[in-house]
């Protein structure tokens, strides 16, 4: 097997799909700082507003403060643009896939690849599992790549052994980019969103055992003329 390439592509725009506010920094955090250092476009579409998370409470409507969260975390990322939809929480399993897939078409302009949760969804929700689905759905009719953010293996287990978690891991062979990460800023991007960042002992160990280094996958490859 070749080494995991140690450079993410080399492209112009980036559109992350993502279910929730906080995917994009929480997941997919670092990943998106790496594309913006290097100068690439990073936009942000999020198919719900989050409003059915049981973690930190609110005195106000969460879907209202998630937005805020949301817009300030795409900010500390460098995000040129993020918008947020609202599909219901929870049940994006429930949506026809042609629904979703419509919605995050109308949001590509010129980006050259997509970036996503892997198959699976990583932590195995059911809505990054759908959200990852429509945004293949739109490579395909695009025909432009999508890259998958994943986790190894060894990670995954460690973390569904210590914390009773489902995260789905892949391995080696499967991996192929290893990429050192901005934790600097991907952790100011988590602190926006500070009513799921708290009591979260899942993302920080998952932040503790993956060091400075990402991992992803080609879920739809990049070809030779640079579409998928």
């Amino acid at each position: 097997m070749a080494p995991a390439d140690p450079a993410l592509p080399k492209v112009r725009e980036v559109l992350a799909v993502c279910a929730h506010p906080d995917d994009e920094s929480f997941g997919l955090g670092g990943v998106l700082r790496c594309f913006v250092n290097q100068g690439t476009r990073v936009s942000v579409v999020c198919l719900t507003h989050g409003e059915a998370s049981t973690l930190g409470p609110t005195r106000r409507p969460l879907a209202e403060v998630r937005t805020e969260e949301l817009a300030a975390a795409a900010r500390a990322i460098g995000a040129a643009t993020v918008r947020l939809h609202d599909f219901p929480d929870g049940n994006l399993a429930g949506i026809p896939l042609e629904t979703l897939t419509a919605r995050v078409d109308a949001e590509v302009r010129s980006p050259a690849l997509l970036l996503a949760f892997d198959e699976g969804g990583v932590t195995g929700h059911p809505d990054h599992i759908r959200a990852t689905q429509a945004a293949l759905a739109v490579g395909g009719i695009r025909r432009l790549p999508v890259l998958g953010w994943a986790l190894p293996q060894q990670v995954a287990a460690q973390l569904n052994s210590e914390l009773g978690t489902s995260f789905v891991g892949r391995s080696p062979e499967e991996l192929e980019f290893a990429v050192a990460v901005d934790r600097e800023r991907q952790r100011l991007a988590i602190g926006c969103h500070a009513s799921q960042s708290g009591d979260n002992a899942a993302l920080w160990r998952r932040l503790q055992l993956l060091g400075p280094t990402e991992y992803l996958r080609w879920l739809l490859p990049l070809r030779a003329d640079g579409t998928g």
